[in-house]
């Protein structure tokens, strides 16, 4: 009897206890708008990304949840009879300001929309490809390569809202407190069919999104640049990264049916054999070996330099 994987990362369907399961050991955390999880070390702003960060933990499928709990937070241990001390407490604290009456008080800022109900379908002209994901969030449904009638795609056409420890989405009102319930929040809206690759919009070429350029950064040390080029859900299988002295090609397709293909000129020259590349969730990231230890103020040679002094090396925390 087929079960559901219910660690995190994984989710798929299986019959085969000793099958390979990629997933997160640990649970989600979320700290001063960073998402990431326990067990690896990504951390990323939005959802989205959050969703796209790759497991890190290998190990066999299971329907029973081992994923250890997070931690309680602790209020430090004070000894009975402590005496405390309040009497700066009163110099240490700002003047208040005074209140305005309430005609002359500030307007509240507006709320921001939820993003229109996803409308797009596939275009049956468009080849679909076995493992494809559906891309409406909360449905998760993968494309099993055989004949879709019968489909049933559940999800949520709104955006997550997390707010004063509560989580749910935009378009319907369930709120919870934890992750994993947040998750399992049922879809909202049904269609018939799936959303895969979409309608295909114009740009594309042959039902492919030619995407023109991607945010890039870098940083560097004495002896190499690390530079990221954000683009998520690369398909590692047909990525092309061919380092050159001077340049590195790149034909990058993602599983969402985009394409950036381009040369990349680089400000200095690199050693191309000890270059590497590496590809994540939500980028693809090249450690380049500079070839003669200069200090590269800007990572691409069309790029305009600032006059900016760059610090060689991850910047340190205040």
């Amino acid at each position: 009897m087929a079960k559901k994987c219910v660690h995190k990362g994984c989710g798929k369907t299986y019959e085969d206890e000793n099958e390979e399961c990629v997933y997160h050991s640990g649970p989600p955390v979320f700290h001063e708008g960073q998402k990431g999880w326990k067990c690896c070390k990504p951390r990323v702003l939005t959802f989205d990304e959050f969703l796209e960060i790759e497991p890190c933990t290998k190990g066999t499928h299971t329907d029973v949840d081992d994923t250890p709990a997070p931690e309680p937070a602790q209020a430090p241990e004070v000894p009975n009879g402590t005496q405390v001390n309040l009497g700066s407490l009163e110099e240490s604290l700002p003047t208040p300001a005074p209140r305005l009456p309430t005609a002359q008080a500030a307007p509240r800022p507006p709320v921001a929309e939820a993003p229109p109900p996803e409308s797009e379908d596939d275009d049956p002209s468009l080849a679909l490809k076995e493992g494809m994901t559906c891309r409406r969030k909360g449905c998760g449904q993968t494309h099993n390569g055989g004949d879709r009638e019968g489909e049933k795609c559940v999800h949520h056409p709104g955006a997550p809202i997390f707010h004063e420890g509560s989580k749910g989405w935009s378009c319907c009102k369930r709120r919870v407190l934890e992750f994993d319930q947040f998750m399992n929040i049922e879809g909202c809206k049904t269609k018939e069919r799936h959303l895969f690759v979409g309608s295909g919009k114009k740009g594309k070429e042959g039902g492919e999104e030619k995407l023109e350029t991607v945010r890039h950064d870098f940083y560097q040390t004495a002896t190499s640049v690390v530079a990221s080029l954000f683009l998520k859900k690369i398909d590692k299988s047909t990525a092309v990264v061919d380092f050159q002295p001077t340049q590195v090609d790149l034909d990058l397709r993602t599983t969402d049916n985009k394409r950036y293909q381009t040369q990349l000129p680089l400000f200095a020259s690199i050693d191309p054999k000890e270059s590497k590349f590496r590809i994540l969730g939500t980028k693809l990231e090249m450690t380049l070996a500079k070839a003669d230890g200069t200090s590269w103020p800007v990572l691409r040679s069309d790029d305009k330099l600032t006059g900016e002094i760059l610090q060689v090396g991850r910047a340190g925390r205040a």
